[in-house]
């Protein structure tokens, strides 16, 4: 029958991944069925003599003449309750198949070649009402018991650990989805106590009943290794399996991968479609007034500056708000737009917003006015939707010339929120806006141009003004550069672009709040359950995290893994984040080979990293590709290249100064002892004389000196005469 190949070539594919799925029981084949599984491979050996299955592209057969009749069910044929589960199987089966469009494919063995064409079968309808089971009264309360949680989550503020304990009541009874939530909170610590191996075994059960939440999670295990031994090919199968079913975090998690061609065979057309499909989720989701700001922290940036990246001080935020309630405008702007966006330290919390916006706007503040008006427009569970409240304090903003309050009426007017569709009217107030250069204003005039609205369709102009919001980082203005781009709209196509679009989309999703999470537990001293956080987030591809998490191994302050291994892992990440440009990355590459951290040492590789850094005007990566020169370290001893290294380094950064006048002091020294070398008269060996480290302790005495110097070329204070 058609749908037990179906089963067994899921079977074939599954142990050539050494997965392990449950599946159907088997049932005893007789001797016919035998000699058809020897006509279709001609042999499957176990063990290390198996025979590898290579899948190719097959041709197109399905509009040949004399194709293969279609094969069913004999009417008088029983159908027993073994056959009644192969068949929802296939069932599952051909809707996994058929998301991938036209997939076709031959199976190759050793001996023989086989072409396989997935064909538009009709699988027989299953009796009614089959696999459909009442629920129960438990898993009904269950059902009831999500939702309330789930309302609780959803909330402006969301009330988090009323809403897990709910969860984790509705999960005690069956509910999957509950389930899932759980779990995820157990890997990361947040809010409910970390448990890895508590999470594993939720995870493996909610993939038994082919939930995308279970397969996302085994599949993140696979890829770190955490709990389980690490294996790509498994967390390639569970992020496909995942992905196929429409989760979003898998869809992006193989758009990177296909992106970067991390385990996989690069492919920008792969990316292009996963990341289509997660941006477009994200670009519905955006509101009128943006949604919560996510600050992009990394830690080693924190470490060199000293300071926080721009987390505000609490001290500050009170000075604010003393200045607030003392009437300065400015300052209630201020706080109204932190409590609005979010970030920095602050929550979001728009009753707050409303009242430092209201109590600005009383004493005419253009800019709180059309806040106000944004927030009415959006609504929210604290602030009740008003199109009339929005549209008058839109007015009044506009009327002072304030562009938010411009792009709020054109807004209005573009689709009719309490008022009548005018596009004359929406055109003439986005052009106001654009022209002082807010990014709404310019965004909505691009979608008039792109769509046609009032406007003759121009796509040139569209595209202006989308790169003008882009500049500013609208997230709408980069998904629909992005469509135009992948489409080829009123410009060459151009997949890559598209790609890096979409991307920037992605990661401006909702899930990105976690970064914050991360950084907060990273400050509390929960290096476990931040780093946990971080390594999914590097599975999504961002850099950032990428970066946050090879600098906690770097510095051994993830307490579940040993040193060996955190070098080990520090060395994967540092790749990742510095294959998408970050020259700090690059330069710790470097570092990596130069010691023989986590890989043997290797200074021509090491040497190679440092000069991509170099491009990218990395001041360090210049000063170590400069002594690698003087050294002869992977090169050519140079000396005249190790001071164009230098001289390089010292013009880049103000910081390099020192080092490198000290590192000049040496080379001077250097060539003057080279010059000695060259006369007839030198027989001495410096090594020999002075010891193999000695340009070290040559350093350290030029180090002494140029502190003496400073010491006492300071600035003197005079003396004062006593008073008499």
């Amino acid at each position: 029958m058609s749908y037990k190949i179906f089963v067994f070539l899921l079977i074939v594919f599954c142990q050539l991944s050494q997965e392990t799925l449950t599946g159907p029981p088997e049932k005893k084949k007789d001797s016919d069925s035998e000699e058809s599984k020897d006509e279709f491979i001609s042999s499957i050996r176990d063990g290390d003599g198996a025979s590898a299955l290579k899948v190719v592209s097959a041709p197109d057969l399905s509009k040949e003449e004399g194709s293969s009749k279609e094969k069913s069910r004999s009417e008088n044929e029983p159908m027993d309750a073994s056959d009644l589960l192969l068949l929802k199987q296939a069932k599952w089966l051909q809707k996994m198949v058929q998301e991938i469009d036209g997939l076709k494919y031959t199976i190759v063995t050793e001996n023989q070649e086989i072409e396989t064409v997935m064909e538009e079968e009709e699988i027989p309808p299953l009796p009614e009402n089959f696999g459909e089971s009442e629920l129960t009264a438990e898993e009904i309360e269950g059902n009831r018991i999500y939702e309330e949680a789930m309302a609780l989550l959803n909330k402006t503020r969301p009330i988090r650990k009323t809403a897990f304990s709910l969860l984790l009541d509705a999960s005690q009874k069956g509910n999957l989805n509950a389930k899932s939530l759980i779990a995820w909170a157990l890997l990361f610590g947040n809010p409910i106590k970390q448990d890895l191996e508590r999470a594993k075994k939720m995870f493996f059960e909610l993939s038994e009943h082919g939930h995308a939440e279970g397969h996302l999670g085994l599949g993140f295990l696979y890829a770190t290794g955490l709990n389980v031994n690490v294996s790509q090919a498994k967390a390639l199968v569970y992020y496909t399996f995942a992905a196929l079913d429409g989760n979003t975090w898998a869809q992006m998690i193989l758009g990177y991968r296909y992106w970067s061609g991390v385990t996989v065979t690069p492919s920008c057309e792969k990316a292009l479609d996963y990341y289509r499909l997660v941006a477009e989720k994200v670009s519905q989701g955006v509101s009128f007034g943006g949604g919560i700001a996510v600050q992009r922290i990394r830690l080693i940036d924190e470490l060199e500056s000293g300071y926080n990246s721009g987390i505000l001080d609490n001290d500050l935020i009170e000075y604010y708000q003393l200045l607030a309630e003392k009437g300065d405008t400015q300052a209630q702007v201020g706080l109204g737009q932190l409590h609005y966006q979010g970030g920095r330290g602050v929550e979001l919390d728009y009753q707050k917003a409303l009242e430092y916006f209201t109590q600005a706007a009383n004493s005419g503040n253009a800019v709180a006015m059309a806040y106000l008006g944004k927030l009415y427009l959006d609504g929210s569970d604290e602030i009740k939707q008003d199109n009339e409240t929005a549209f008058k304090y839109f007015k009044k903003a506009s009327d002072l010339n304030n562009p938010v309050g411009q792009s709020g009426l054109g807004l209005m007017y573009l689709y009719g929120r309490g008022v009548e569709k005018d596009y004359a009217k929406a055109h003439k107030y986005f052009l106001a806006a654009a022209e002082q250069s807010w990014v709404d204003g310019q965004l909505h005039l691009g979608n008039m141009y792109f769509n046609g609205l009032g406007v003759k369709k121009d796509y040139k102009q569209a595209n202006k003004y989308f790169a003008q919001a882009a500049k500013s980082g609208h997230v709408l203005a980069h998904y629909n550069l992005g469509q135009m781009q992948a489409q080829g709209t009123g410009m060459m196509r151009s997949c890559p672009t598209a790609v890096e679009f979409f991307k920037i989309v992605a990661e401006r999703g909702k899930w990105g709040e976690l970064l914050m999470q991360a950084h907060n537990d990273y400050r509390d001293g929960r290096y476990n359950e931040a780093f946990v956080q971080y390594a999914l987030l590097s599975e999504l591809g961002y850099e950032v995290a990428q970066s946050n998490a090879a600098f906690m191994l770097d510095r051994g302050e993830v307490p579940m893994l040993s040193a060996g291994d955190s070098y080990l892992r520090a060395l994967l990440y540092w790749g990742r984040a510095a294959a998408q440009g970050f020259s700090v990355a690059q330069v710790k590459l470097g570092d990596y080979y130069y010691y023989g951290l986590g890989t043997p040492v290797d200074y021509e590789t090491a040497a190679s990293h440092y000069r991509l850094a170099s491009e990218q005007h990395n001041a360090q990566a210049m000063f170590n590709l400069g002594y690698m020169h003087e050294q002869g370290l992977g090169m050519t001893k140079d000396m005249h290249l190790a001071k164009r290294c230098y001289d390089s380094a010292a013009d880049t950064s103000l910081d390099a100064k020192v080092p490198v006048t000290l590192a000049l002091l040496k080379l001077n020294f250097m060539f003057g002892i080279q010059s000695l070398q060259e006369s007839p008269f030198w027989k001495m060996d410096e090594n020999d004389f002075l010891g193999s480290n000695w340009d070290l302790y040559l350093i350290t005495m030029l180090a002494g000196l140029l502190g003496v110097i400073v010491y006492f070329r300071r600035p003197q204070i005079p003396v004062q005469p006593p008073v008499v």
